[in-house]
């Protein structure tokens, strides 16, 4: 859970993820050590294993280990995914309030000379073309 809150808050650091990967590991190791030793005490107490105890790295311990790395590698890779895709939609979402923004700017922009031009049009002297004076031609030479 931790995990997870810390990526989908953003986090991307590679250091940070390897450190929650290792506590989480730390706890299922834990979780199942005292699970194990929990079903041990109830099913005989006082008697000793009928099976000796094998070495760890060996028989159902290792395949314990070897399932729980497979685990973790497929949760780190699950992680490292779901960091890819907030980034990617970030910047999907950066792209289109930019791309919003510049079509609001725009709008505006279009806006204000609409206004200048019609101020421009109230405000020019229209003159009929009678009112303006003759062009004095000087006459031409026999």
């Amino acid at each position: 859970a931790l995990r997870l809150s810390y990526l989908r808050s953003g986090g991307h650091d590679p250091a940070i993820l390897d450190q929650l990967l290792h506590l989480q590991l730390e706890a299922t190791v834990l979780e199942k050590g005292t699970a194990g030793l929990r079903r041990g005490r109830r099913t005989a107490p006082e008697a000793p294993p009928a099976v000796p105890a094998e070495p760890p790295g060996t028989g159902t311990h290792g395949l314990d280990a070897a399932l729980l790395a497979v685990e973790l590698e497929n949760r780190r890779l699950e992680d490292e995914l779901l960091a890819l895709k907030v980034r990617r939609e970030r910047r999907a979402d950066a792209g289109s309030r930019a791309a919003q923004r510049h079509t609001e700017e725009l709008a505006r922009l279009q806006a204000e000379v609409g206004m200048l031009r019609c101020h421009a049009e109230q405000t020019r002297p229209w003159l009929h073309p009678a009112v303006f004076p003759r062009p004095v031609v000087p006459p031409l030479p026999p």
